[in-house]
């Protein structure tokens, strides 16, 4: 996901570039929060080594590089030109990365194994038609994230930083936007209850069970309903 502002710490917002963006994961919270969603994401998805993933809104590719370490085919996807080059000078040859825009995805039907996509159509203004990219282009499991609105992330972030311009959802709202898409076996998961990343959150985390719907990020996942 391409942004460029973040908050680098719980006070302070300011512009940043790919490598500062990229550099966040490697706080202690970043990392934290970014291997929670990863977690998540790969659970769901569910990939086995040889298989090709997409990754819709790639950025700085951080997650990309999480998902290639474990023996996927990935290509990440992004319209943001510096950002990739940035991503390409992080990762080795074994990842394709392609400038594109996940309303019109240059693949056919089918063309990956998996597609993962996460808290990266939340900031495109119509998310129906990426959605629905994301599925065409699947061949059998898809993932894609979400900010949740009825979160404590929300009460906290929303409007601010990273989130500027993002829209958040619920549970409810992202399972409506699958209605009219030949999918199945939708399940919806969250991660990351306490965003703070602290010694009560690296406690309680694994406690909850991810079907509790108020986790920071909703993650949709399903198989890919075809004809024949």
């Amino acid at each position: 996901m391409s942004k460029s502002r973040i908050d680098l710490d719980d006070n302070v917002t300011t512009p940043v570039d790919a490598a500062a963006y990229d550099a966040w994961y490697d706080t202690p919270r970043g990392h934290w929060i970014g291997e929670r969603e990863f977690r998540l994401a790969q659970r769901l998805l569910a990939p086995q080594p040889g298989e090709t993933l997409l990754d819709v809104g790639c950025g700085t590719g951080w997650f990309t590089r999480r998902f290639a370490a474990t023996g996927l085919h990935l290509t990440g996807l992004d319209p943001n030109a510096a950002w990739l080059d940035y991503a390409r000078s992080r990762s080795t040859g074994t990842i394709t990365w392609l400038k594109g825009d996940a309303r019109r995805l240059p693949f056919p039907d089918g063309h990956f194994d998996r597609v993962v996509s996460i808290a990266a159509l939340c900031f495109i203004d119509d998310e129906h038609t990426p959605l629905a990219e994301i599925v065409r282009v699947t061949r059998r499991r898809f993932a894609v994230g979400w900010l949740n609105r009825a979160s404590l992330l929300y009460r906290q972030k929303a409007g601010r930083g990273a989130y500027v311009g993002a829209r958040w959802h619920t549970a409810a709202e992202v399972r409506a936007l699958f209605d009219d898409l030949p999918v199945r076996h939708l399940t919806i998961r969250s991660a990351v209850f306490l965003p703070g990343g602290g010694r009560l959150a690296r406690t309680v985390e694994p406690l909850l069970p991810s079907g509790l719907p108020c986790g920071a990020l909703l993650v949709a996942a399903g198989e890919v309903l075809r004809q024949g």
